[in-house]
């Protein structure tokens, strides 16, 4: 029985892209992996489906404590598919529901937590979620911030960005890799190369420069427009929208910054993250 290695993320920081680079340097193939079919290696930590499996019933029927009561069954489920680790994707923070861990420690190898300027994440957060971009600050600045069921997938409990941010920090850290998605943008081969090594691998720079290439975000786009995207939300027309960092400086007002600075300066600040003239 192996561990699950988390892939954590607040939504719309670079989780899809983590995934899909994975994804390429696993398979190592001669094309860019399929991006709608990720969950053959990556899982999903709310899936009804395996709540589904696990309970041995329709996941509609199960309350919000049924589901909280289950989550370390599932987690145990996912760690007995291989014999070594396991990766999972999960956006909840670092904590309780009910009273049960969200992410259950003793089925837990590690975790790669990915994290986004906040400016620029909430852009792409209230696009995802049809959401104006007043009410994307509300939502990321809320510390009771939960994201309801879709089809698929049962709830995510976020808390506000920094306390996102935060609970994952809290986590042992030797088991903890961070990645700054800027820096996945902009020093790809460090960042990745650095994540190979976090994972315990030494993949050959052609091998490793493939992958990054793979999953760049212009070849995610393509195959988007090309096949379609699984994961994108019903609330816009592409999941893969821009992929750029610094597009604050030209969309939000003077007071959005100030509303999203005044509730996170501590942990922007830490990351790099505070506008240059807060």
């Amino acid at each position: 029985m192996g561990g699950i290695v988390w892939l954590a993320s607040y939504p719309k920081s670079g989780n899809t892209w983590l995934r899909t680079f994975l994804h390429n340097l696993f398979l190592n193939g001669a094309a860019p992996a399929n991006i709608n079919q990720m969950n053959s290696l990556t899982l999903s930590d709310n899936s009804k489906f395996w709540y589904e499996k696990v309970a041995g019933r329709p996941y509609e029927c199960l309350s919000e404590r049924d589901i909280s009561a289950l989550t370390p069954k599932v987690h145990e489920a996912y760690t007995r598919i291989r014999s070594d680790s396991v990766f999972v994707k999960t956006h909840h923070f670092l904590g309780e529901s009910y009273g049960i861990p969200l992410i259950t420690p003793e089925y837990t190898a590690g975790a790669i937590y990915i994290l986004r300027n906040p400016l620029d994440t909430v852009i792409s957060v209230a696009d995802h979620y049809g959401l104006t971009i007043d009410e994307g600050i509300d939502m990321m600045n809320e510390r009771k911030t939960r994201i309801g069921a879709s089809a698929t997938a049962g709830p995510d409990y976020l808390s506000s960005w920094s306390e996102h941010v935060a609970s994952w920090q809290a986590m042992q850290r030797s088991a903890l890799h961070v990645m700054r998605y800027e820096d996945m943008l902009l020093k790809p081969l460090r960042a990745f190369g650095s994540l190979a090594r976090f994972l315990g691998l030494e993949p050959p720079q052609p091998r490793l420069r493939k992958a990054i290439q793979f999953s760049s975000f212009n070849t995610s786009r393509k195959q988007e427009k090309e096949k379609g995207f699984i994961e994108q939300s019903d609330k816009n027309e592409q999941f893969f929208r821009v992929g750029k960092a610094g597009q604050w400086k030209t969309v939000l007002s003077n007071d959005q910054v100030k509303r999203i600075v005044s509730a996170h300066a501590d942990v922007m600040e830490e990351y790099g993250y505070l506008p240059s003239s807060q």
